[in-house]
């Protein structure tokens, strides 16, 4: 008789109403537990969202100056903010003359010592004809030595517009026209300003250059001048702003989804482990009427992976939520939440909630039915 009141337990549709019964009879517990998981998938998913989101609008933003290929100096880094003004600008004066190459703009990168934006001091006539030229939202192009250019998102970020004068590199620059973003910077300074400030008379960073449809010859020539130099095409550049060709951000990374998992982990063994200690005489009833050591413990794994999804599903939501308030708040922040990390942080939640609930599933099943129904 046992046997058949423990396979009425066992059906589908009775396991489940008796799994949700366990839960919602705890409804603190359990919201905390969804809600710590939830904490988790939304530590890894802004993590990760951020760096990529980040690394992938850089990318977009080099791209879209209308160069084929960027000459830069040896051992430099994809970050153009850690690049030396250590080229020589006549450099881009002799890339400018190979048959191969359309324009080669030589440009100094700066970044901002007190907001670290990056900013492109250019040779404006031959940095507009890289591509089809600046879209001007407002104003028109700097003249002068102290006027200066800034990008919409930039100008909407900072609440700045023409005629407003804005600090950068210690020197005080007058906007005299707000671009469309997406031409690699967030200002733009003249070349000889910014060499003038930097004590770096006829040195740059790069030379973006655009060849005449064939870019591998283009390179062959650049590479001649100086075979020291590196040449990379756009295509190249863009594909390495992703975080795994990036060393530096793979320990960050990884020790923010180990932590997450950490977390999940922490407070589903800490929530089942009390939990059980309040189930003790319940799992002895259900022993007595015939349920076996796996029942149990796949009975306690299956509230652990409801609580995981439904914790995993509130962090998945919180996360969109919390991209969309900042982008409007904040137009310049860029955030990336793939489709593959969100099931990635759905896998990982699990992998922590169960980690943490297999210790007192296990211990749970070798209750002695005759104790746990003594149990007070």
């Amino acid at each position: 008789m046992s046997e058949s009141i423990s396979e009425s337990y066992k059906g589908p549709f009775s396991l489940l109403r008796m799994l949700w019964g366990n839960l919602v009879s705890r409804p603190l517990r359990c919201a905390l537990s969804i809600l710590a998981i939830a904490i988790q998938v939304v530590l890894v998913l802004m993590i990760v969202g951020l760096t990529s989101g980040i690394l992938a609008e850089w990318g977009k933003r080099v791209e879209g100056v209308g160069a084929d290929l960027l000459v830069q100096p040896p051992n430099s880094s994809i970050f153009f903010s850690f690049s030396s003004a250590v080229m020589p600008e006549p450099l881009g004066d002799q890339i400018a003359k190979l048959p191969a190459v359309d324009e080669a703009a030589p440009t100094l990168v700066v970044s901002d010592p007190k907001t670290l934006i990056i900013i492109y001091a250019i040779d404006y006539k031959r940095f507009n004809a890289l591509s089809q030229g600046f879209i001007f939202r407002d104003g028109r192009p700097f003249q002068a030595p102290d006027e200066c250019l800034a990008d919409d998102i930039i100008a909407q970020t900072r609440h700045v517009k023409v005629g407003d004068t804005v600090n950068l590199i210690n020197r005080t620059f007058t906007i005299t026209g707000i671009v469309a973003h997406g031409k690699g910077a967030r200002y733009f300074i003249p070349l000889k300003t910014a060499q003038d400030v930097l004590g770096a008379e006829n040195h740059i960073s790069m030379v973006f250059v655009r060849s005449k449809n064939d870019t591998e010859t283009a390179r062959a020539q650049i590479l001649q001048l100086n075979p020291q130099n590196r040449v990379r095409s756009m295509a190249e550049y863009v594909s390495l702003m992703n975080s795994s060709n990036l060393p530096e951000l793979k320990p960050f990374i990884k020790t923010m989804v180990t932590l997450g998992i950490v977390i999940s982990f922490l407070v589903v063994l800490m929530n089942m482990h009390t939990m059980i200690l309040e189930r003790t005489r319940e799992i002895g009833i259900l022993k007595a009427l015939g349920f076996t050591r796996l029942d149990v413990i796949k009975m306690l794994l299956a509230e652990t992976a409801i609580l995981t999804i439904l914790g995993s599903l509130l962090g998945i939501g919180i996360t969109f939520l919390a991209e969309a308030i900042l982008k409007q708040t904040n137009p310049g922040l860029a955030i990336l939440i793939t489709t593959r990390w969100v099931f990635a942080s759905i896998g990982l939640a699990l992998v922590g909630a169960s980690l943490g609930a297999s210790v007192p599933a296990f211990r749970a099943s070798t209750v002695d039915p005759v104790d746990a129904l003594a149990y007070e």
